[in-house]
């Protein structure tokens, strides 16, 4: 497999996703800028819809969107239960990696954008203060959000909380997500791939 990456992006989710399975897969970075990959082939060939991540598979094929890229690794280690099987289980983290998508995912990535007025921000943080909330109450104590033990989920709402930093979003107001953010970094496959795209 090949996983097409640009550091500090969605794609750290399935890239934390394949270490912790211990997969092989070879790590192709992309400049989002350039559309091109480190090796200076037009990514828009690859994956025309232009952003990472993309799943290359061995037989050729090409996945695309970080939450199903997350899920398709997970279910080719099934026991290792990064996703259920099978049954309401899977809805319900299926449900989660929704969420995180639409709700935390989309806006706190908006505010990347240099161009975002001062009205949109506060609108934007207004929200996420509530889908923050909401993530958090979901946790409570917990230390994973989903069955209480580690999954893609996991994976997924570590990457968009380190984003916060960058964006200059205060997430003080939810010390269960900062203790979150700061247990999830500290698993040895959350530190391989940091690692890897240079990001420590």
């Amino acid at each position: 497999m090949k996983l097409y990456f640009t550091p500090g992006a969605c794609s750290v989710a399935p890239h934390i996703v394949l270490e912790e399975l211990g997969l092989p897969f070879e790590l192709v970075q992309v400049d989002l800028k350039e559309k091109k990959t480190e090796t200076g082939e037009d990514y828009l060939a690859i994956n025309s819809k232009g952003y990472v991540p993309a799943l290359q598979l061995d037989n050729g094929d090409l996945l695309t969107e970080g939450l199903v890229i997350s899920q398709y690794i997970a279910d080719l280690k099934p026991a290792e239960n990064l996703v259920p099987s099978s049954g309401e289980a899977r809805y319900q983290l299926q449900s989660l990696m929704v969420f995180i998508s639409t709700e935390i995912h989309k806006p706190m990535g908006s505010m990347f954008n240099p161009k975002q007025s001062a009205d949109a921000r506060a609108s934007t943080e207004t929200l996420l203060n509530k889908r923050l909330t909401w993530i958090a109450d979901t946790l409570g104590n917990n230390d994973y959000l989903f069955n209480n033990q580690f999954s893609i989920a996991d994976a997924y709402l570590f990457t968009v909380l380190n984003w916060a930093g960058f964006v200059e979003f205060d997430l003080s107001p939810w010390p269960t997500l900062q203790a979150f953010s700061a247990r999830i970094a500290e698993r040895p496959a959350t530190q391989a791939a940091l690692k890897a795209e240079g990001l420590i």
